[in-house]
């Protein structure tokens, strides 16, 4: 269970880093989205991997970590879902402006200016 856990956090992580990389604002967001992921995963994973465990505690049940879950990374991650549904609805509507004002997806809006300079070169005059 650990390995498959660890290779989900290191796959959505290299997934998200690609895609952050990447120069397209729906690629940096969906990259943001993929890091949030495996954040959520590593920080739940930090709370051991057990089932069937309570996270709070019973009378009559000795208060051991044996009979017990942590209750903070469950509580964390739900906080964490909450606080990153926002920011990508925040970075959604940013991309969404940011392209209306610079008729680009580009994240620095620079797309084709090498397309629209003219070609001259240094030294050359006119088209010959």
């Amino acid at each position: 269970m650990e390995l498959a856990l660890a290779s989900a956090i290191g796959v959505l992580a290299a997934i998200g880093i690609y895609l952050l990389l990447r120069a397209r604002s729906f690629d940096v967001i969906l990259g943001m989205t993929f890091l949030s992921y495996a954040t959520n995963l590593l920080i739940f994973s930090g709370g051991r991997l057990v089932t069937g465990k309570a996270p709070v505690l019973k009378e009559g049940v000795d208060s051991t970590l044996r009979n017990y879950t942590d209750p903070l990374p469950q509580a964390l991650v739900l906080t964490a879902i909450v606080i990153a549904f926002a920011m990508t609805a925040v970075s959604i509507v940013l991309a969404m402006r940011s392209r209306s004002d610079n008729h680009s997806d580009h994240v620095d809006a620079h797309e084709d200016e090498a397309a629209e300079l003219p070609d001259t070169a240094p030294g050359r005059e006119g088209g010959a």
